[in-house]
């Protein structure tokens, strides 16, 4: 692996900087693969090869060899995630420069696939909120997939521009941006990254980085916290923006605590002194990473607009709701409305915060979607199979591995029930999804756009 001689010679002068252990460590070929735990599902029946803990990750875990995620029930069942280690770093970043145990209202700006969307939900109280967005449609789809399988009601994802977020003016309490960058910190994961990259390329990404900023500011509280973060070894994509966040948004840098044994090196911005932190993959199990904390702290003339839109969602009838009460574990707990014909979930702190955000910007998906009502029966979704908040008493079917796969194929499986009719299915006791039994078959109802198709 030949790396930009370019980059190289950028580096010499950064803290922490080595170039022999730096070029060494890229040509070792060494690959580390780490899962975090969804803490609100049973994941007791993992057979990973564990290594170790994630230092800086209460649920972050090393695996001894990379396994074949595809071919895992508990993956698709949203018992963990596959994230990089050194961005399981957010959760200090926010532990640190937040009190995570009151509500709050957060946004992942550049959600896609859902990693730090995941590991943030699995922070923050449940009478909080998650928005996490991403512009980019296609990216949006995996993303919504990702938060349906972690399983939370208290996340609304969209599909938005940056710029959009300026309708909600000062009334985000915390904003993470993972911006896009020049993709340094990817080399040894994807040596594909290295043909992409180039000194012009971190310019053009350092200017994109600068607009996106400028962009969500407005919706950052006064007093709020941004936590900026790239897979960038650039000074220009990460201490450059920093001191530019200082200087021309008028933050002011936080400083973070860290552990001697974790070899995260601290860095400061040549202008303003700001704190950053990098993670070089010769000192620390994980890939490189760049994050830096700030605090918005500008007297704002701007209040965030009290005046609640009225909501454009269906509220769903009380027969409606009697119908699908019984499939959740604590129906009051929810608000019901109804999009076209489906039927969603939302918790009932969140019924002004909806009709806002559904005022301002475009919504992929809120809460948990139960599904719809035909006849007076409710045809279950997806999303209420994989979700936190379904009845434990449903009934349900164990299946052993090779059922499991071929119900995750959408192939036919054989179950031996007495009972007829919708019927949720098990792995290792974790939701996979549903199915109904009829007199003489089963159908099948595993969603065929996250069928899985290697043999």
């Amino acid at each position: 692996m030949q790396l930009p001689p370019a980059l190289i010679g950028s580096l010499q002068n950064v803290n922490g900087f080595n170039q022999l252990s730096f070029e060494k460590v890229h040509q070792s070929g060494e690959q580390v693969t780490s899962v975090r735990l969804n803490p609100n599902k049973k994941n007791d029946g993992l057979v990973f090869d564990i290594e170790g803990n994630v230092p800086w990750a209460s649920n972050g875990l090393y695996l001894k060899e990379r396994p074949s995620f595809t071919i895992d029930p508990m993956f698709h069942a949203g018992a963990y995630y596959v994230q990089e280690a050194s961005s399981m770093f957010v959760e200090q970043a926010l532990q640190q420069s937040i009190d995570l145990s009151r509500p709050i209202k957060i946004l992942d700006l550049c959600a896609a696939p859902g990693g730090k969307s995941t590991l943030i939900q699995s922070l923050i109280t449940a009478d909080s909120l998650l928005v996490s967005n991403e512009v980019i449609k296609a990216r949006a789809g995996i993303l919504t997939e990702n938060i349906a399988k972690w399983g939370a009601a208290n996340t609304i994802v969209t599909n938005n521009d940056p710029k959009d977020f300026q309708r909600l003016q000062n009334y985000f309490d915390a904003i993470v941006v993972d911006a896009p960058c020049s993709g340094s910190g990817l080399f040894r994961k994807d040596p594909w990254a290295i043909e992409e990259w180039s000194e012009n390329n971190v310019q053009l990404c350092s200017q994109r980085q600068q607009r996106i900023l400028a962009d969500i500011l407005p919706a950052l509280k006064p007093g709020g916290i941004l936590i900026y973060s790239t897979c960038s070894y650039s000074t220009e994509e990460d201490e450059a923006i920093a001191d530019w966040l200082i200087s021309d948004c008028q933050l002011s840098s936080v400083n973070l605590q860290l552990k001697t044994d974790w070899n995260i090196i601290e860095t400061i911005s040549p202008i303003h002194r700001a704190y950053g932190y990098r993670f070089y993959p010769d000192k620390v199990k994980g890939e490189g990473f760049f994050i830096g904390v700030f605090s918005k702290v500008a007297e704002s003339t701007v209040q965030h607009n009290e005046k609640i839109p009225k909501s454009k969602s269906e509220k769903l009838p009380a027969k409606e709701i009697d119908i699908v009460s019984p499939f959740l574990q604590n129906p009051t707990a929810f608000f019901y409305i109804k999009q076209k014909e489906d039927i969603l979930a939302l918790p009932q702190h969140l019924q002004q915060e909806l009709a806002f955000i559904q005022s301002a910007l475009y919504i992929k998906k809120a809460g948990i979607k139960l599904g719809t009502i035909i006849r007076d029966e409710l045809i279950p979704d997806h999303e209420l199979a994989v979700s936190n908040i379904i009845h434990q008493q449903i009934a349900a079917v164990e299946l052993d591995l090779p059922n499991a796969l071929q119900y995750l194929r959408k192939q036919e499986i054989k179950i031996e029930s007495q009972k007829k009719g919708w019927l949720l299915v098990t792995y290792r006791h974790l939701p996979l999804g549903w199915v109904k039994i009829l007199v003489n078959r089963v159908n099948n109802y595993y969603p065929k756009e996250w069928r899985i198709v290697n043999k």
